[in-house]
């Protein structure tokens, strides 16, 4: 693959290549719409197709938060057209490297050495190139390391990123008034804490000891003297990533396996630490040659107060959702209602939520659950489309929700998609069963 010797870094530059990216985007749907008007029945694949490829293009040369939401976006496989969701996905752990001598320079300004003063070897050759970092092997004292370079300028164009990555966001989400700033502070302030690897370090560190006792979950050992702010040293985990075993998996024993590791990993961290690893994308899992699913990247942790917790979960509850008095007052505690909605809103939203949530819920309504179940996931791509499409819900005002839903939604919809493509079947309340083992 190509590599990258140079990257943006200044507000200017990086917009301008946005801006070049966009030129490249219009052009292509002129040349669309001058084929149509020829050809009526044209299709907009060709279209897609183009916009993605571009846009992609644009991005994986500024790496960094722009590049981050097109990983965040290729997760949302029901909001976006295939050509958008494949592309994307590239972000997740395949996009071009920094060369050798901005990989030197690079390390040697943040840890104020040559890699090879450091390390025993050291190879200056990536193996696995993404947003916001990319990651090296190295050995010292015999042992093999797995060493994560954060990408120069990254931490310091978050917030010029976002801005000009915003128009978008308000017109595909229907965001309105200075009440969605709330929102882009959410990911703003995540975005920061995955740029700060002290952080990162410490994160992975308490979760991988909390969750350590887990069947078939495994985590690399961190390393605080070889890591600084802007790196990470951590052990070098043999394993292939997730999504590359779920295309090569033939059993069905093996699937079950892994997915239930996934899901207790999750709901243990969701229910018993109230803090969770809100980045589930496949470019974040290995699994070993014994079957053992590996996490290694804890960058993205979202901690999850009280007071959304209650209202949230106690949605999930089938009796709960059913019934309009509790409903009615769970939508409100988490904002989805206001004490300033017109019945006509509070109509509107109350059927959307309720057909939403008594979808997207199902998994937690029985003791067990098959997430290759297709009419599950045909239902969640009937009413995704459905909504995407209705003038009457972009009419009305977008900012609906805590905060909070931004980043615990993204970590279930990203954990349903790893287990569907797993195809396993899952037990439920199995992760009850190591909270017990810890408490006594």
């Amino acid at each position: 693959m190509k590599t990258i010797d140079k990257i943006p870094t200044g507000k200017i530059s990086r917009t301008s290549k946005m801006v070049q990216t966009g030129l490249k985007v219009g052009g292509n749907y002129l040349k669309y719409y001058s084929k149509k008007a020829i050809n009526g029945e044209i299709s907009r694949n060709e279209l897609d197709e183009n916009n993605a490829e571009d846009i992609y293009n644009g991005l994986k040369s500024l790496k960094g938060s722009a590049l981050k939401v097109a990983q965040m976006l290729s997760m949302e496989k029901s909001l976006l057209p295939g050509a958008y969701v494949e592309k994307f996905s590239l972000a997740q752990f395949s996009v071009p490297p920094l060369s050798a001598p901005l990989v030197k320079k690079t390390f040697r300004k943040y840890f104020g050495q040559d890699p090879d003063a450091v390390f025993d070897s050291f190879d200056l050759q990536s193996v696995n190139a993404a947003s916001i970092g990319q990651v090296h092997r190295a050995t010292k004292d015999g042992q093999k390391f797995a060493v994560k370079i954060q990408y120069p300028g990254v931490a310091e164009s978050i917030s010029s990123d976002l801005a000009m990555v915003k128009p978008i966001a308000v017109k595909m989400f229907n965001l309105r008034g200075k009440d969605s700033e709330r929102y882009f502070k959410e990911v703003e302030g995540k975005l920061l804490e995955e740029t700060d690897y002290v952080l990162e370090v410490n994160q992975s560190l308490e979760i991988s000891e909390a969750c350590s006792h887990i069947p078939n979950l495994k985590f690399p050992k961190y390393y605080p003297d070889l890591s600084s702010e802007r790196i990470i040293s951590m052990d070098w985990m043999e394993g292939i990533h997730l999504s590359e075993f779920a295309k090569e998996n033939t059993s069905q024993d093996k699937a079950n396996r892994i997915g239930q590791a996934l899901w207790d990993f999750y709901m243990y961290q969701m229910h018993v630490l109230k803090s969770v690893h809100a980045d589930p994308h496949p470019g974040n899992f290995l699994v070993d040659h014994e079957d053992n699913l590996i996490a290694i990247d804890f960058g993205c942790i979202k901690k999850i107060p009280q007071e959304f917790y209650g209202p949230y979960f106690e949605l999930a509850q089938k009796d709960k959702i059913n019934d309009p008095e509790i409903f009615n007052a769970r939508l409100f505690d988490l904002e989805i209602l206001k004490k300033e909605d017109s019945p006509k809103e509070i109509a509107f939203f109350s059927e959307l939520f309720f057909q939403m949530l008594s979808l997207f819920t199902a998994p937690f309504h029985d003791e067990t659950f098959d997430f290759s179940n297709e009419h599950f996931w045909n239902s969640v791509s009937s009413l995704s489309e459905k909504y995407s499409k209705d003038e009457e819900l972009r009419e009305m005002n977008g900012n609906r929700g805590s905060k909070h839903f931004l980043y615990i939604n993204r970590t279930f919809f990203g954990l349903f998609n790893l287990l569907h493509d797993l195809g396993a079947t899952v037990n439920i309340n199995n992760y009850k069963k190591y909270e017990r083992a810890v408490s006594s």
